[in-house]
């Protein structure tokens, strides 16, 4: 066995075989691409071909959408045990991926070839339920993000993207600046420092430079 794929049999068994039949692992360690993708670093672009979908061992890939005038907001994160069941779908009707995949931090993963995917759905009843809560979650946090778009006010959905955050680092003090949340939330820095300082005076972060501490979540 050559060292990618005795990588990839040991994350498989690591992390999936309580969920994946033994003949699947096998399969995905056959056919499957370790990667590490660094923080920052693009996993996927918008109108990019998708050939692979992703089984995410560690870290975190943020996925944003972005309109015609090139405004984004963040719809979700991918994290250990994930998969991105968009990426599924434009990877079985071979059409361009309508989001960006951006690494939140340095994510290990294992990239299945999509001409397998769909085969595995008829073969693997572990695949299905995979693909199928896959696709559960991902339209809650969806429905979730449509929500505090429509209904929250932008203190609250500031101060829910910076604990939810905390949880993805596993830090309560992010290493971010006004900017970057600002382009996250689709709201201008200005808008977002005053709003900072207002949660901080209400004792609900501290904000130093570049860094927010959440203390309380």
């Amino acid at each position: 066995m050559n060292t990618n794929k005795a990588i990839i049999r040991e994350k498989l068994n690591e992390y999936y075989s309580q969920i994946f039949e033994k003949e699947l692992i096998d399969e995905i360690t056959n056919l499957g691409i370790y990667r590490t993708i660094e923080s920052g670093n693009t996993l996927i672009d918008i109108g990019d071909n998708m050939s692979h979908i992703p089984l995410i061992l560690n870290g975190a890939i943020k996925i944003i959408r972005e309109d015609k005038n090139g405004d984004e907001i963040t719809l979700y994160f991918l994290e250990k045990g994930d998969t991105c069941a968009i990426s599924f779908v434009n990877c079985i009707n071979r059409t361009k991926s309508m989001f960006r995949g951006v690494a939140e931090k340095e994510t290990e993963g294992i990239f299945v070839p999509v001409d397998k995917v769909d085969d595995w759905l008829k073969k693997y009843e572990s695949w299905r339920h995979f693909i199928i809560d896959s696709y559960h979650i991902r339209l809650i946090e969806m429905v979730e993000s449509i929500d505090s778009l429509a209904f929250m006010k932008l203190d609250d959905r500031l101060l829910k993207f910076l604990t939810d955050k905390v949880k993805i680092m596993k830090d309560n003090v992010l290493v971010i600046t006004h900017q970057e949340i600002a382009v996250d939330l689709n709201t201008s820095r200005v808008v977002v420092s005053r709003l900072l300082k207002k949660l901080e005076n209400e004792g609900k972060v501290k904000i130093r430079r570049n860094r927010i501490i959440i203390d309380n979540i």
